[in-house]
């Protein structure tokens, strides 16, 4: 049976990027959200004010608390992911916790269960991100609940995503030089990942399916950050570097607090993020294009009302 559209909806990991355009698209649906938080005074502030979210401090890595919150809910969706940290932290955030996730629901009897995980994702793969992402799909595939696993390329909106980051070096930096320049990723919209979500919690084809969430076009990284900075109107030149000196970059940048690039992203770089099938055709609508998208989200005042519209729009498809 579909998720009823007035239904309870459990949003673990909810509290970011993806998470706050989720979360207001479930609000309009008519849901009602329970959002857990390790910290719930710095949760974003267009978060709370939302009608229906009821944010709680819990910690979600304790299967005892887990057990707590499931109940009630007629769905749990899990977005936790982490691009950065060591083999411990990786396979908390995303094999331990899906493992506990799946525990309390089983124990407490909700079987509709939403994943998060990434497109090149394999428990063989290069890097301990795609290694652990691997891992997860195949325990949520074996379990017994009704699933359905998302596989993002790069996701990019307005906010902190890859266009932010981009737009904020170029601005600053004469020239760019670029590790990983010809890896190859398909782009997608925000909101047309979080549209997919609500769309398996309508439609019972997609229990027990792995979607692939990708944009209609294909880039380099080298293209992209060129694209970015033309749009921006700070266009740099963008310099493809080996593997050697990417290396260094990351070690050098590694002992930031929040390093923009680590030896784990560059190995997770030799793993293309597009899939030549696209959108998962599933979902039934075609996504929106980046070239569609960025320049209003990269610019300021009325570009920036009509991404602002636009986003509304599609929110009510």
């Amino acid at each position: 049976m579909p998720i009823p559209s007035n239904a309870p909806i459990l949003v673990i990991g909810g509290t970011g990027f993806v998470g706050l355009s989720l979360v207001e698209r479930l609000v309009a649906r008519g849901h009602t959200v329970t959002l857990p938080s390790r910290d719930r005074e710095k949760v974003r502030e267009d978060l709370i004010p939302l009608p229906g979210v009821t944010v709680i401090n819990a910690d979600v890595h304790n299967p005892r608390v887990l057990t707590k919150l499931v109940p009630g809910h007629a769905a749990v969706i899990n977005l936790v992911g982490t691009l950065h940290g060591n083999q411990t932290q990786f396979r908390r955030a995303h094999v331990e916790l899906p493992e506990k996730i799946i525990a309390a629901m089983k124990q407490t009897g909700v079987q509709r269960y939403l994943h998060m995980s990434a497109l090149g994702a394999n428990a063989m793969g290069p890097s301990l991100y795609l290694q652990t992402k691997g891992e997860a799909e195949a325990q949520v595939r074996n379990c017994d609940l009704d699933w359905t696993i998302f596989r993002p390329s790069v996701i990019f909106g307005s906010g902190k995503c890859f266009l932010s980051l981009f737009a904020s070096l170029l601005k600053v930096a004469p020239f760019v030089p670029l590790a990983g320049a010809s890896s190859r990723t398909q782009p997608v919209w925000v909101e047309d990942v979080s549209r997919a979500f609500i769309h398996a919690l309508e439609d019972d084809n997609l229990r027990n399916q792995t979607l692939s969430l990708v944009g209609p076009t294909v880039y380099t990284m080298q293209e992209l950050m060129r694209y970015t900075g033309k749009t921006a109107g700070t266009p740099r030149p963008v310099i493809a570097v080996p593997d050697w000196f990417g290396q260094l970059q990351a070690a050098a940048m590694s002992i930031l607090p929040r390093p923009p690039l680590t030896r784990d992203n560059l190995a997770s770089l030799k793993v293309d993020t597009i899939d030549p099938a696209g959108f998962a055709p599933l979902l039934g609508w075609r996504p929106m294009a980046l070239e569609a998208i960025a320049p209003m989200i990269l610019a300021q005042g009325r570009a920036r009302d009509r991404y602002l519209m636009l986003r509304k729009q599609h929110r009510n498809m």
